[in-house]
């Protein structure tokens, strides 16, 4: 009986792989053949299901905290760790497409990042990306990290960090951990106050993105950032 499972299991995984390779994998048998790896013997189909109802998508059970993965039943520190990994690769790829290319050559790079960055955090996060004079990243800094529905932001030490890291440009990031809302007045009261500071500095104002909980909103297009 042993030895039929192992074979079933073995076929089934090389049917998988030949699936991906196709490209024709469904979102559970893509992180079904993920946590295959991590646990050879085991079938992780109801596994990888059970995940995806939990936690909504695979981008979802990616960018989820750690200590949510681990305490899920079945999970155990192996593969919340080996999830989270391919999340780092993921958002390392992304802040070294953002480094070497001028971000607005592909505004969706820049929100992939966003994405990937923020999304799954419990906490907002305020994060400024710093950048030279062809938009290359220079530096993505987490300003401040609050409570789920707030976070501090210091207008002046944004642009005093700017000027000491010789960056002429700045995109603002942040996430709204519990809604799908988009921006608040606060949130277009202190961008304005940054655009102030930065008009009279000459800096640059790229953009302020927001990650929400199923959405991502820019304030340049909501008309709040011009230049």
């Amino acid at each position: 009986m042993a030895g039929t499972d192992s074979k079933f299991h073995n076929g089934h995984r090389e049917r998988l792989r030949q699936k991906f390779l196709d490209d024709k994998l469904a979102e559970y048998e893509k992180l079904e053949l993920m946590l295959g790896y991590v646990v050879p013997r085991r079938d992780m189909r109801p596994l990888a299901h059970a995940l995806l109802k939990k936690f909504g998508s695979l981008g979802c059970v990616l960018t989820a905290p750690f200590d949510e993965l681990i305490a899920f039943p079945g999970i155990g520190r192996n593969i919340a760790i080996f999830l989270k990994l391919v999340h780092q690769i993921m958002l390392d790829g992304y802040r070294g497409a953002l480094g070497n290319a001028p971000i607005f050559h592909d505004i969706n790079v820049l929100k992939n990042y966003c994405k990937w960055a923020l999304a799954g955090k419990d906490v907002e996060e305020f994060h400024v990306l710093y950048m030279d004079t062809d938009y290359r990243l220079i530096k993505d800094e987490i300003h401040s990290v609050g409570t789920f529905n707030m976070a501090e932001v210091y207008a002046r030490e944004i642009v005093k960090h700017a000027l000491k890291l010789n960056a002429p440009v700045i995109a603002l990031i942040h996430n709204h951990p519990a809604s799908d809302k988009g921006f608040s007045q606060q949130d277009v009261s202190t961008t304005e106050t940054l655009q102030k500071l930065c008009d009279d500095l000459d800096i640059k104002l790229y953009d302020h993105l927001l990650v929400s909980k199923y959405s991502m909103y820019s304030g340049r297009d909501y008309g709040f950032i011009h230049g």
